[in-house]
């Protein structure tokens, strides 16, 4: 039980008094942007670079969800302390990003919007009480993050 709890809480920054899912996020983004920092150091295609993001991507939200299964037998649904989504959300909002940190702030600032303050769909699906629903929301406002950031990149706004 004690590894779900380090993976479900983000290795402890949902414990965070204040805000425990920016700081989920915040460490989300740094892993993210180091991961790919490291990849983009070995000067590995671009292409093998967002396939392996998509499979990395992909487990952590198999794996975020089997561990928030677990810790709904001890935590509420949806508990605070649970920030492996937000960690999932805001990589898939930077998934596409070129690597320069001004994108990665965009995928963070962009994401924590749309998760904060849910529009379209999300809400609905944060109100369901299934363990995917609780991944599930932030999947999606890292999707809508994600598109905003494409657009941004297109239109060459703010770069």
């Amino acid at each position: 039980m004690k590894l779900y709890k380090i993976i479900a809480s983000g290795f402890g920054t949902g414990y965070a008094p204040v805000a425990p899912g920016t700081a989920g996020s915040i460490l989300g983004i740094i892993i993210f942007y180091f991961f790919n920092g490291f990849l983009h150091d070995l000067q590995i295609s671009s292409r093998f670079v967002y396939m392996l993001n998509c499979v990395v991507i992909i487990l952590i939200v198999f794996i975020g969800v089997r561990s928030i299964k677990k810790v709904h037998a001890v935590w509420e649904h949806d508990a605070s302390k649970i920030v492996i989504d937000e960690i999932a959300g805001v990589w898939i909002a930077a998934y596409a990003v070129p690597f320069k940190w001004q994108y990665y702030l965009y995928a963070l600032i962009l994401f924590r919007l749309f998760d904060i303050t849910k529009p379209l769909f999300i809400r609905k699906i944060d109100k369901m009480q299934g363990d995917w629903s609780v991944m599930l929301d932030d999947v999606l406002a890292g999707i809508y993050a994600s598109f905003v950031i494409q657009l941004i990149i297109l239109f060459k706004i703010f770069v």
